[in-house]
């Protein structure tokens, strides 16, 4: 019985000098390594990435390789343009769409004199300037023709097909919107005395906001005007559906355009405006410049202005607006150009034979030779893959 005592007794201290395991704390501190091993491998993945990402964001090619070769006929004597990922021909006779492998989509004849052009997203509008006739196409086809009973003088398209057209009438002009079975929708009328002439039109891309920029003289001073029209619900109860508008002293606001359904840009003399609303819209931003405007480009998300350069070494000077109104950035070049790309957050200026290409920091990732000489430029989905169209040919080409 003592044995067993002794045992026991001698037990208890054997065990009290072995250290307690407490499961508790271990578990514990098990969850905090693996935690802490996790932030670790996502920070580093993170870094790695954004390293990758900052790489990727300013590396610069160095060629252009063509990866690919269909054999067409460019036609005689048409315009070529991009449109929404084809390519659209027009001309005096009619107009064509091709897609990027050179198949014909759609052709559609027609007799003009001086035919002219609008896009929105897939649809086009192709009318003719003093015509009566106005064609209306996506990019499957054929929506619809309008004619006039009176001369047209400008016109643009939304992306639903719904077209705003100013027609002449003696002393008065008519601004009306039709849909693309050339119903009339609304009808605008406006005299030099009371409104002024509409000098430019733009339509949002679902229809519902109207801009009109109106020249008139008030106590013999030039003044434009910046008028917006609602055609949806809020424009109802508004007089002749008018929500909004801005005057402009001794300026011709001659161009204005909308990047999306909330945000419009307009240029005049001497400054580019920005507005931003999608059901009245108001002034978010002005820019005012001394310059000459030369051209007019603009993306989804940028607007671009081409100017004579004044830093001595380049001819000219791209000034880079974000839709915000902020300037994004400046870019001088040299070469002379015969269109400029917003796309995939690249700027792509080129002509028949020469292609520079910057990223929105204004980082020139790319300057280098067409081996052929180019008609027009198509993006793609890729940064760094292009259709270009030459007179025999329509390639992709890749950068390397």
């Amino acid at each position: 019985m003592a044995n067993v005592r002794d045992y026991f007794r001698n037990k208890v201290k054997r065990d009290e000098k072995v250290p307690r395991i407490n499961y508790r704390e271990k578990i514990k501190s098990h969850k905090f390594m693996i935690f802490y091993r996790t932030v670790l491998i996502v920070a580093l993945v993170a870094a790695v990435a954004a390293a990758l990402a900052i790489q990727w964001k300013n590396k610069v090619y160095t060629e252009s390789v063509v990866i690919s070769s269909i054999t067409t006929a460019r036609p005689q004597n048409g315009n070529m343009v991009p449109f929404s990922g084809y390519i659209l021909t027009y001309s005096k006779d009619g107009a064509n769409c091709l897609d990027t492998k050179g198949n014909a989509v759609w052709n559609e004849t027609f007799q003009m004199q001086n035919p002219m052009v609008d896009i929105c997203q897939n649809v086009v509008a192709i009318g003719d300037y003093n015509g009566r006739d106005l064609y209306v196409m996506n990019t499957s086809g054929l929506l619809g023709k309008i004619t006039t009973n009176k001369p047209i003088k400008s016109f643009c398209v939304a992306a639903n097909g719904v077209v705003a057209v100013s027609l002449d009438e003696a002393e008065l002009t008519y601004v009306y919107l039709y849909d693309t079975k050339g119903n009339e929708l609304v009808r605008i009328r406006t005299t030099m005395k009371d409104s002024g002439y509409p000098f430019k039109l733009a339509i949002s891309p679902n229809g519902t906001l109207l801009c009109i920029s109106y020249l008139f003289v008030d106590s013999g001073e030039l003044k434009s005007s910046v008028a917006f029209y609602n055609f949806g619900e809020v424009g109802q109860n508004k007089t002749d559906n008018y929500v909004s508008g801005y005057d402009y002293l001794d300026v011709i606001v001659g161009y204005a355009r909308f990047l999306d359904e909330r945000t419009l840009f307009a240029v005049s003399d001497d400054r580019i405006m920005f507005f931003g609303g999608a059901q009245v819209p108001v002034s978010i931003k002005e820019s005012l410049f001394s310059e000459d405007v030369q051209k007019i480009y603009y993306g989804s998300d940028y607007v671009g202005l081409v100017f004579i350069s004044t830093d001595g070494s380049n001819k000219y000077r791209l000034d880079v607006y974000h839709k915000s109104g902020q300037l994004n950035n400046s870019i001088n070049f040299d070469m002379e150009y015969t269109d400029i790309v917003f796309a995939n957050e690249h700027i792509i200026i080129y002509n028949e034979s020469e292609c520079q290409i910057y990223n929105m920091s204004g980082v020139q990732k790319f300057s280098g030779l067409f081996e052929k000489a180019v008609y027009t430029l198509i993006p793609t989905s890729s940064s760094y893959k292009y259709v270009i169209v030459t007179a025999d040919s329509i390639d992709t080409i890749e950068l390397k």
